[in-house]
């Protein structure tokens, strides 16, 4: 199975999408990287649809079997290339702690991401203007967010989620998504970031543990980050 040819449709812009690739480059996963650009309308051709029905990135066709969620695909390509366990433990209890974390992540940290953002820095993308009640909505669940993090996942001195010496897929799919708020200023990346010291010692925990992928993945998110601050 793991010998057939596997596309990722994406686009580096999106937090999901460079979770996979971040994975599949890290653990030598051999795989054509099938470019999908946000807001062209390129998701919503019927070619596209054939892969997601959903219209959305990311996704993935390995020979003939095609997948699109990316926690979903996350786990399928951990089990399909038999990677370190620590990326998606066998055991059962384990599993299940990491399956949580996810489930939770969009629900939570990715619904205050994304909430922030497109009433903030990317509002002018969608034709519309800045929402301050909307970017206050998002700030609040990424406070929330933040706290449980630190309380919760990262518990005592622990290097990743859950307490690991290594880093799982749910390291890489919070990490990703927490690299979005770069978009912002430093003023309110720091607002929004700054009080919470454990995420922050997190996030670098997986840049070192994954680099150099993890600022090659990344380098299209920093080059918007760079438009951004010219255009300020």
């Amino acid at each position: 199975m793991a010998t057939e040819l596997l596309k990722i449709y994406g686009d580096r812009k999106s937090q999901p999408t460079r979770a996979l690739l971040l994975f599949s480059k890290v653990n030598g996963i051999e795989f054509e990287e099938v470019t999908i650009e946000l807001f062209t309308g390129a998701s919503k051709t019927l070619e596209f649809q054939a892969i997601n029905p959903m219209k959305k990135v990311p996704a993935i066709a390995h020979g003939d079997f095609t997948l699109f969620e990316s926690h979903a695909i996350l786990i399928y390509l951990a089990c399909a290339y038999n990677v370190p366990d620590h990326w998606y433990p066998s055991d059962l209890r384990k599993r299940a702690k990491l399956h949580s974390i996810l489930d939770w992540h969009h629900t939570n940290l990715r619904r205050g991401s994304v909430t922030y953002l497109i009433n903030t820095v990317l509002a002018p993308i969608f034709g519309k203007s800045p929402n301050p009640e909307g970017a206050a909505e998002g700030e609040q669940a990424l406070a929330s967010s933040f706290s449980t993090i630190e309380t919760v996942w990262l518990k005592g001195d622990a290097k990743f989620l859950l307490g690991n010496d290594e880093p799982s897929i749910a390291d890489l799919s919070l990490g990703s998504e927490i690299m979005q708020l770069y978009m912002l200023g430093d003023e309110d990346r720091n607002r929004l970031i700054g009080p919470y010291n454990k995420v922050q010692e997190w996030i670098e925990n997986v840049k070192n543990a994954t680099n150099p992928h993890f600022d090659e993945v990344h380098q299209p998110l920093f080059e918007v980050i760079a438009s951004f601050r010219q255009k300020a």
